[in-house]
């Protein structure tokens, strides 16, 4: 069945449209299973643990992108790729694009590198669609700043890094327009999630 990812800066809104998009389909008849990257397995939520913890703020990149490879490889052989072979529809906050844009572009490992680790960590497996979610970097910030919770070792980054994160997605959406949809993550909730559910219909087939 379909596998469709969720990616964007920051407090683009993406976890909660992926909210919003599993409860449609369920509504629809449709057998649906949502994770989450980094986690989604006890190996997977400990490396979030490493990944995300603010006291291991100094992190060599390859350290970080290794760490992000070892919860995907688990999370892939455990959880996605079962459900995928049941017939399930596979929703993912986050997968193989936010290490291409975060560690490859953003810290400087090379798309090209990290896009070769990935593909061995995974066996090969990519999204049938990625929704990315644009946002601005101030505008990331500044949901940031609004909300109560403190923020973890990658939302502390200086604003440049969340620049080029923000840049690095536009990037890869011009690099695979046949597999990722931009969004404007600007709208309101309601519009935004119109539009998830359009390119889910113009690209997979899939009625809600």
């Amino acid at each position: 069945m379909f596998f469709i990812t969720f990616e964007g800066i920051d407090q683009s809104g993406k976890s909660t449209q992926l909210e919003l998009l599993a409860a449609g389909m369920e509504a629809a008849g449709l057998s649906v299973l949502s994770v989450r990257e980094p986690g989604g397995t006890p190996l997977g939520e400990a490396i979030r643990g490493l990944l995300l913890g603010p006291e291991h703020q100094v992190m060599d990149p390859w350290a970080e992108a290794l760490l992000y490879a070892a919860a995907r490889a688990q999370l892939v052989k455990d959880v996605i790729k079962p459900a995928l072979m049941s017939g399930k529809i596979v929703l993912s906050d986050r997968f193989i694009d936010s290490s291409l844009v975060y560690q490859g572009i953003a810290r400087g490992l090379g798309i090209e590198r990290i896009m070769e680790l990935n593909m061995g960590a995974t066996g090969g497996l990519m999204p049938d669609l990625t929704l990315v979610f644009h946002l601005g970097a101030e505008a990331s910030r500044a949901r940031l700043e609004g909300r109560e919770t403190g923020q973890d070792r990658i939302e502390s980054e200086p604003i440049e890094f969340h620049r080029m994160v923000e840049e690095g997605y536009h990037r890869l959406e011009e690099m695979y327009p046949a597999r990722i949809a931009g969004i404007n993550a600007a709208q309101t909730v309601e519009e935004v999630h119109a539009e998830v559910v359009s390119q889910c219909r113009e690209r997979l087939g899939i009625e809600l």
